[in-house]
């Protein structure tokens, strides 16, 4: 084939019809061929590096145990973010077929021109129940909901403090906004409060943590953050993707289990979690700063309402939370079981007391063999590093779900004793 077939061949999927000279498509190939060998070079790195993240295939629905493909039988699953068993729940799935059957498969709209249904309005009214704040608005997900409050929020003349290890879509929100952004240490109220006073000129200073961190499980500690924001005058954000349903009493999330629900301002979650699992998130807080948000917000501005099918499924599952806290408070059980039970076999285990426990490991490599091996002794687990994690702190992040049985927690264990002896992890 000829230069300037060749050109056209590949240059086809990147512009349609050619209507080119003959050198300038010998340019465009060259450039193209040279982009191709710079990502294949980028991606070679990955892979040499242990930190390939390959996909594998599930073949059933999510639940504690999953059909995965490649694999003979059922796989205990303990790496979803399912912390209530709610995805798979019967009244959460018929819920969501009863709303795709009434309200259809999708607006093919964003909410302000003609995508807003009762069905949304009826879920930010529970969502708003549910965290006891005024009002809340829905976004396609907590991403979204973290990068379109920041911007509409803070300006120039105002002050951002965040946490380092806060959640990517955090650290991008906060970057498409023009507040002075000031970075404190880690769950580090000594710094917050340098950071705070080195604030004090702003026009207004809001403190952005994630509830609950979700590499490590490490709650962030509320009260103090509170304090120091009331002494300097400034509000409190939190998102709590890794907390809201199971974390406090009635599942309410980190502020409720630490005491501090009239003390945050602003908070941002997921319905992709324990809510249904499905998509979605959304803010909740005061009145003026949802409405703005509709008015503003361009995540929500520019992208289409969340599936009726999705917000049934969610709806259900925030009323079952309302009506009873049972199956949270399951959860504190079953996550110290494993926790107990690994640390005894020797494994480290970061985090205090959240089902999301990371079996500690270093190597990129060792993590993504042993969560191979696992796989081979019916555990779906995955290996986490770089740049999930940061270098020399990869991980098997361990997640533990409310549908969970005792049964499966010491089968979980059992085989990463196996495991983590076939490597040296353990003795």
């Amino acid at each position: 084939m000829s230069v300037g077939k060749a050109a056209r061949s590949l240059l086809k999927s990147f512009r349609g019809v050619l209507v080119c000279s003959e050198p300038v498509l010998k340019r465009s190939y060259a450039a193209v061929t040279e982009a191709r060998s710079l990502l294949e070079h980028e991606l070679d790195g990955i892979r040499a590096a242990g930190t390939w993240k390959a996909e594998r295939i599930i073949t059933s629905r999510q639940g504690p145990a999953i059909r995965v493909e490649g694999s003979r039988g059922s796989i205990l699953n303990f790496c979803a973010n399912n912390y209530l068993g709610l995805s798979s729940h019967p009244e959460v799935v018929q819920a969501g077929i009863d709303a795709l059957k009434s309200h259809g498969a999708g607006l093919s709209s964003v909410r302000f021109i003609c995508g807003t249904q009762d069905l949304h309005k009826h879920l930010e009214q529970k969502l708003s129940e549910f965290h006891e704040r005024e009002d809340c608005i829905l976004y396609a997900s907590c991403f979204d909901a973290n990068a379109g409050l920041f911007e509409v929020l803070l300006g120039p003349d105002d002050a951002v403090l965040s946490d380092e290890l806060n959640h990517a879509s955090i650290i991008d929100g906060i970057r498409l906004c023009r507040a002075k952004r000031l970075r404190y240490k880690h769950m580090d109220l000594s710094d917050l409060e340098v950071k705070l006073k080195e604030a004090q000129s702003s026009r207004m200073r809001l403190v952005v943590t994630d509830g609950v961190f979700s590499m490590d499980g490490d709650v962030a500690p509320l009260p103090g953050i509170c304090d120091l924001a009331e002494q300097y005058g400034a509000m409190v954000f939190i998102d709590e993707c890794h907390a809201t349903g199971f974390l406090g009493t009635r599942g309410r999330g980190t502020d409720e289990l630490l005491g501090v629900m009239d003390r945050v301002h602003i908070v941002n979650s997921t319905l992709g979690k324990a809510l249904g699992g499905a998509a979605g998130g959304y803010t909740v807080g005061p009145k003026p700063l949802i409405d703005l948000l509709r008015q503003r917000s361009r995540p929500y501005l520019f992208s289409n309402a969340l599936p009726p099918s999705v917000v049934g499924c969610a709806t259900r599952a925030v009323e079952l939370l309302l009506a009873s806290n049972e199956i949270a408070q399951s959860m504190t059980t079953k996550t110290m079981r494993f926790r107990n039970k690994m640390a005894h076999a020797g494994f480290t285990i970061a985090g205090s007391a959240h089902p999301i426990c990371p079996v500690m490991l270093g190597d990129a490599r060792l993590a993504s063999t042993m969560a191979d091996d696992m796989l081979k002794l019916g555990i779906y687990v995955i290996g986490f590093s770089y740049p999930v994690v940061p270098k020399g702190k990869a991980r098997i992040r361990v997640q533990i779900s409310a549908a969970h049985t005792d049964e499966d927690i010491d089968r979980c264990v059992d085989a990463f004793i196996q495991t983590g002896r076939k490597h040296g992890v353990i003795s």
